[in-house]
């Protein structure tokens, strides 16, 4: 038995809601087969619509064509049988069919010329404008590479009237965009796009595609921050639709041009089908290219042998995918070249392979996995600094080791890389190790235990072997500091401080006793006494209790200031100013360990200007970063400021990955505490990017993406939130980030998906939060994610869950004791139970009348400080209770008795907010002009009249509100509809109409 007329049409409704892809299309074509059964013409021209519309809007739109000549030829044959939607409908996706031919090489160029004509013809004898015959002649025109043709094209589009048949403004703005940016106009196109790309202009595809076509003129126009807005928004925006192909490259280009290719290669891994789809070959051909030029930008970074997605079937690398995809890109354009008898897609495609990087890179905020190593040294390594020029770059050994020495002398960070290239040139088999002298062999190995990453046990034997040779080289000194150093490393070893200690106390005495001989210089003695409190500072680290850490505390204190005490009269000597500043910052360690972070505070900045006062503005960061920690625990904000930029300035030549990151999101925190979101979530935006750089991005990558996310929401920034939260799910766990993060990572998404009007989504996120949130001591955050999850799915239409999550916040609130919040779950769950297959009026009333009942309670056994609110809530369920019982009624409001029932509930709503107080005037005008609209309706004017002249008189006192504004403006019209008497019978003002759920 084939299913009847009324099935079939509730089935293309349900199917146009289906996700887009082959399984929409494919129950289409079913429908269509069972609505041709029925015989009913109308019904088919129906389900042919359907079709053609899930083709348009999927990968197979080169399906479009024949279902639309049926219809044209149904239309021409018994044009009765459509009547007006479905002629609209006809007409509308003429367009469609008309510029996708385009994008079809195998359709002929005259074929598409002729169903332009038939496209002008039809719409002239049907009365429409000529405004969409002439953007379809533009399209045509642009892909024939005819500017002459486009020009008039373009002109005339624009001059002629927009009518019903004209694309939706937001379709139209992007096209006369894309034609600015094409002529090189990026900043006209930008504005052009302006009602789009904020919301005044939307539809199915946009601002979908205008986000993407909008990345590269943002980039040339130096609008980067703007552009990666765009590229967060929009991706998530075209994510899950198969018909934006064509957006999708344009950021997978995007993030190939900015240093993102890790996100490229992800974008590509989620929609393989993408390579193989082949109803639209237009965008096939964009596809591709993009495709090429990434895999292209890989291979050039050193990463061709790097797997990578591609077609299915094939194990890819970047150089094997980009041969490909260029290959095939380039037989499409020729396909297409041949077609139109010109060059210009070949060209275009070209000039896409060719493109190069716009920036070395921008970072997202959203995490993408690593790279792999390259395959070869990229042509241009960053370094990790300048340091001070030298004559020219060394080569040999010697040279090496000249540079290395310049730079220890000048105390600069990249005085470390150096002699690691010494050791690496020493090591070498003809590295010229044999000619070095004493002094020289102990500088290699002194430096190589100082930067070689070594074991403390090999460091050690490295430093002994080192002073060694500093003694039989006759320099007794550097040998004593060596010596130093060699103990300093024990005490790293487990359980080697105690011995370093004891070993270390010789050293000093014989540091001390070269340099007033003049034996040792101020820079190696002091040195050995610093040494000497590193390992003081190894043994407050190690200390097993609390008495043996006071007592470890005291003698760092004790070695710090013997240290400062030496270095403090020598400052002018070179190298000293160094020690002068770790003997401070030890001190402040001491201070902070004591619990006085106003001392440890002025030690920690006194040492700063030490160094910088030196000129050795690295050797501060360290320093730096403490004061900016300990000044943020004071709450002196720009004290804290000023240090932690001090300490980005200072380090940002030669500070690893990992601390930039640190550095970048400890400003970041600081700046919230001054309210400075904006530059907030830039810094974490730049602790993110460095996480990620140093191979942290699941650890301090997800810390930083997570506080960026909440800032970026608090600026109203909810599509990129949401964006750059997505991305932190994946990393976040209870047992290595805690409940806590996790939760608040899920309550942000939460509310970004809200703003961005996802509710079934934020209702997922809340929901996982709040079973976190179940095992919780304290559970007040349980209750208001249950909350938000049942107004998230009650915004979604899913009655069944949202009734049941009520529920469950109705019974947590009623836990806590919170009554008002309690009411408002119970409201809500009355308006549940009067839409479609729910319990019904009789479960509605039950409902707000138990809410009543909690009220009065509350009031009975509550305080008195806390009646007013509570009145309110009873006045409003009240207020609601009325409302409800008016929105149910089915009789005639002069005659249906539920009116007047209505209206008594009203009425103590009015009283009741009255007892209230003066906080709740606004409800209460807004439940005196529900019960004037009733009263109107009910034909008793004069007391609908009154009603409306207390409001005006409660809102005409003092300057007014918007909502003053608003309450007034219902007055005057219910006023004036009252006076006419025209508005037809049982008409109601806003004031009766349906309610949302409370927050």
């Amino acid at each position: 038995m084939s299913p009847d007329v009324t099935t079939i049409r509730q089935a293309l409704r349900e199917n146009d809601g289906e996700p887009e892809g082959p399984a929409r299309n494919a129950r289409a074509e079913r429908l269509l087969a069972e609505a041709e059964q029925t015989g009913d013409a109308a019904l088919v021209i129906e389900a042919l619509t359907h079709q053609l519309q899930v083709y348009n809007y999927s990968s197979e739109k080169d399906k479009m064509f024949v279902p639309f000549a049926r219809l044209l030829r149904m239309w021409d044959e018994r044009p009765g049988d459509f009547g007006d939607f479905m002629t609209h409908h006809l007409f509308w996706m003429f367009k469609w069919v008309s510029s996708s031919m385009v994008d079809q090489p195998h359709i002929p160029l005259a074929a598409i010329e002729k169903w332009q004509s038939e496209m002008e013809h039809r719409y002239r004898l049907a009365g429409h404008s000529e405004r969409a015959v002439c953007q379809g002649e533009l399209e045509i025109a642009r892909h024939l590479g005819d500017l002459p043709r486009a020009e008039r094209a373009y002109a005339a589009w624009q001059a002629a009237d927009r009518d019903r048949m004209a694309n939706c403004h937001a379709c139209e703005l992007h096209e006369q965009g894309s034609w600015q940016a094409q002529l090189g106009l990026d900043a006209e196109a930008l504005e052009t796009w302006a009602p789009v790309l904020g919301g005044e202009h939307t539809c199915a595809h946009e601002p979908h595609a205008v986000l993407a076509a909008s990345l590269l003129p943002l980039l040339r126009i130096g609008r980067s921050e703007q552009a990666r807005a765009h590229h967060l928004r929009g991706y998530r925006m075209v994510r899950s639709m198969e018909s934006m192909r064509n957006a999708a490259a344009q950021h997978i280009e995007f993030c190939a041009l900015t240093g993102n290719e890790a996100r490229a290669l992800e974008i590509i891994a989620e929609r393989p089908a993408y390579f193989t789809d082949s109803g639209n070959p237009g965008s096939l051909m964009d596809y591709l290219a993009v495709t090429a030029l990434l895999m292209d930008r890989l291979t050039s970074l050193g990463h061709g042998g790097q797997s990578v997605p591609g077609p299915a079937g094939t194990d890819w690398t970047a150089s094997s995918l980009a041969v490909h995809a260029r290959t095939r890109a380039l037989e499409l354009a020729a396909r297409f070249d041949e077609r139109n008898g010109t060059a210009r897609v070949g060209t275009l495609v070209r000039e896409r392979l060719d493109r190069r990087p716009l920036l070395d890179r921008l970072p997202l905020g959203v995490r993408a996995a690593r790279l792999a190593a390259p395959d070869r040294k990229p042509d241009a390594a960053p370094t990790p600094g300048a340091a001070p020029a030298a004559a020219q770059a060394p080569r040999g050994l010697a040279g090496l080791l000249a540079e290395a020495r310049r730079l220890s002398e000048a105390q600069h960070p990249a005085a470390g890389p150096a002699w690691e290239a010494v050791s690496h040139r020493v090591a070498e088999p003809d590295g010229g190790a044999a000619g070095l002298s004493d002094h020289d062999r102990a500088c290699v190995e002194d430096h190589r235990a100082m930067y070689g990453s070594l074991p403390p046990a090999e460091a050690m034997a490295a430093f002994e072997a080192a002073a060694g040779l500093y003694a039989a080289a006759g320099d007794p000194g550097e040998a004593a500091a060596a010596a130093g150093r060699a103990k300093y490393a024990r005490a790293l070893e487990p359980g080697g401080a105690d011995e370093a200690l004891a070993g270390i106390a010789p050293v000093v005495d014989r540091a001390l006793a070269l340099h007033a001989d003049g034996a040792a210089t101020a820079r190696q003695a002091s040195a050995v006494l610093m040494c000497r409190a590193r390992v003081l500072g190894r043994l407050v680290q190690d200390a097993p209790d609390e008495a043996a850490a006071e007592s470890a505390v005291a003698g760092l204190e004790q070695g710090a200031r013997e240290l400062l005490a030496f270095t403090e009269p020598l400052r002018a000597e070179a190298g000293v100013a160094s020690r002068i500043a770790e003997a401070l910052e030890l001190l402040g360690d001491v201070a902070a360990y004591r619990g006085d972070p106003h001392g440890a505070l002025e030690r920690y900045e006194r040492a700063a200007a030490e160094t910088n006062a030196a000129g050795l503005p690295w050797y501060a960061v360290e320093c730096e970063a403490k004061a900016s920690g300990l000044a943020a625990q004071l709450e002196e904000y720009e004290r804290a400021e000023s240090a932690a930029r001090a300490a980005l300035e200072h380090g940002a030549s030669f500070v690893p990955a990992r601390g930039r990151a640190r550095l970048h999101l400890r400003l970041a925190e600081i700046l919230v505490g001054t309210g400075q979101f904006a530059e907030a979530a830039e810094q974490a935006l730049d602790a993110a990017h460095w996480a990620d750089e140093s191979g942290e991005s699941a650890t301090l990558g997800v810390h930083a993406r997570h506080q960026l996310g909440g800032w970026l929401l608090r600026l109203d920034r909810a599509a990129e939130a949401a964006a750059v939260l997505e991305t932190v799910l994946p990393d976040i766990t209870s047992a290595e980030h805690g409940d806590g993060m996790v939760v608040q990572t899920l309550w942000w998404l939460g509310d970004a998906l809200t703003a961005l009007h996802e509710p079934r989504e934020a209702a997922e996120h809340w929901l996982k939060a709040a079973d976190i949130a179940r095992g919780w001591p304290e559970q007040h955050d349980h209750a208001m994610l249950a909350n938000l999850a049942a107004q998230a799915l009650y915004r979604a239409g899913l009655d069944p869950q949202a009734e049941l999550a009520y529920a469950r916040a109705g019974e947590l609130w009623r836990e806590l004791g919170d009554v008002p919040a309690l009411v408002r779950t119970l409201r809500v769950r009355a308006w549940i139970a009067i839409r479609e297959g729910q319990p019904g009026p009789g479960a509605a009333r039950a409902f707000m009348a138990s809410a009543a009942r909690e009220c009065e309670a509350a009031l009975a056994s509550g305080p008195a400080d806390g009646a007013p609110r509570l009145l309110a809530e009873l006045a409003d369920t009240h207020r609601q209770t009325g409302e409800l019982i008016a929105h149910v009624c089915q009789g005639e409001p002069g005659e249906a008795p539920e009116y007047e029932e209505a209206l008594g509930y009203v009425d103590r709503a009015v009283a009741g907010f009255t007892e209230a107080g003066a906080g709740f005037v606004g409800l209460r005008t807004a439940a005196e002009l529900m019960a004037a609209w009733l009263e109107a309706d009910l034909d008793r004017p004069e007391a609908a009249r009154e009603r409306a002249r207390k409001v005006l008189e409660l809102h005409g006192a003092g300057e007014p509100d918007e909502s003053d504004e608003e309450r007034r403006a219902e007055a005057e019209a219910l006023l004036d509809y009252v006076a006419r008497r025209t508005g037809p019978p049982g008409a109601r003002g806003p004031a009766a109409g349906g309610a949302t759920p409370p927050r």
